[in-house]
């Protein structure tokens, strides 16, 4: 039997994501690789070359560093979270009441800010 002819998934853009979360939480490449059990060089290709994760390990970032991948698997679908959105709500959900007054008001005004430019 012929294999079926589909073209691989690229895994760059999800990749990048993951990179761009990891130091946006400061984290090295080592602490994340020791922490999964997994090589750094192994991360390192996710990060840099696309390559394809495991499934295990594609769970295991996307959950670490709450990833949507709606926006890599349904470009064109903007019914969900964005990962931006998701990453808001998780610091969101480690706030003080304090805190979340400071960052409601903050939001009223840059929407406040936004509108008066257009």
């Amino acid at each position: 039997m012929a294999k079926r002819p589909v073209p691989k998934y690229d895994f760059k853009a999800f990749g990048a994501a993951i990179k761009e979360a990891r130091k946006g939480r400061k984290e090295s490449r080592k602490k994340v690789s020791d922490e999964m059990y997994i090589s750094p060089r192994y991360l390192a290709n996710i990060e840099n070359k696309g390559q394809h994760p495991s499934l295990q390990i594609f769970y295991e970032l996307v959950a670490r560093y709450n990833i949507s991948v709606d926006q890599f698997f349904f470009p064109d679908n903007e019914a969900g979270k964005s990962t931006q959105r998701r990453q808001l709500d998780t610091l969101l959900d480690n706030m003080s009441d304090a805190g979340l007054r400071i960052v409601a008001a903050t939001a009223k005004e840059v929407v406040e800010v936004e509108s008066e430019k257009d």
